[in-house]
């Protein structure tokens, strides 16, 4: 499997400095996508879990959850990401921003360029408080230049790659579905989420949408919801009006039937 990166009201923990892009989308008419990792909660058999590597032309990593890390490494030795979305503050989603710390401190990260890490309203405080656990209350701050995004608020978390957040239903936890567009050709992708008509909100008209799937059968799940079955992704994909379809996030051990595309760790694809 080949990994190629290729290369709000102020509060603290917030970079006040905004940074500009150039106005080059136009020409970039394609967006590729490198499925990192694509595990729940519980990794699959030599999986990564949650990190989807989106380029065109900018490179923005949705979610880097654990494993994410040591798969950017192989191709690059430390990885050439311009940012990085939080989707939600489950491990699967976020776990391997701590490694990517030390890295950064001491390790082959030193002299490389900070990311730009965007996080939901209230995640700087979030990092803060876990990072007085794992380490020091700073740690994240020295490692990314921290951003919040805000539901239905485009922000271009990358050069060229505009993200907008939506609000989704994952148990109690606040949690957001994205679409990326690059003004060309648009992903959505919905994290981690329960049954919601903001589902195919999410996806209207994408040309990809890169949905959830971990549950057997949705009555499996708790109450409230968190989660998907492969049957209600088809009912949200189908409501709207996407072009394609793709899996993820699902376990090993629940193959999906032929019909309907799974992502897998390695998978590129243009959107």
């Amino acid at each position: 499997m080949i990994f190629a990166p290729r290369s709000c009201p102020s509060r603290p923990g917030f970079a006040i400095t905004t940074r500009i892009f150039p106005a080059t989308v136009s020409q970039y008419m394609s967006v590729k996508l490198t499925v990192v990792g694509c595990s729940p909660a519980w990794p699959n058999p030599g999986g990564a879990q949650s990190g989807y590597l989106v380029e065109g032309p900018g490179r923005l990593l949705l979610d880097c959850g654990p494993g994410v890390l040591a798969r950017l490494r192989e191709e690059n030795g430390w990885p050439r990401v311009d940012a990085i979305v939080v989707s939600h503050f489950h491990l699967d989603h976020w776990g391997d921003l701590v490694p990517w710390v030390w890295g950064t401190m001491a390790g082959p990260g030193r002299e490389k360029p900070q990311p730009l890490l965007w996080l939901p309203p209230g995640g700087a405080r979030r990092l803060r408080e876990l990072g007085s656990r794992l380490g020091f209350e700073e740690m994240f701050e020295r490692t990314f230049e921290l951003h919040r995004y805000d539901e239905g608020t485009a922000f271009e978390a990358a050069e060229g790659l505009t993200v907008t957040a939506m609000r989704l239903p994952h148990y109690t936890l606040q949690t957001y579905g994205f679409r990326v567009s690059n003004g060309q050709r648009t992903l959505a992708y919905s994290g981690d989420s329960g049954p919601s008509d903001r589902l195919a909100e999410l996806a209207r008209d994408a040309d990809l949408f890169l949905c959830e799937a971990t549950l057997e059968r949705g009555e499996l799940d708790g109450l409230p919801r968190g989660h998907l079955a492969a049957d209600e992704a088809v009912a949200a994909f189908e409501a709207s009006g996407a072009r394609r379809l793709l899996i993820t996030h699902r376990p090993h051990e629940l193959p999906l039937d032929g019909k309907l595309e799974q992502a897998f760790d390695g998978l590129e694809l243009e959107v």
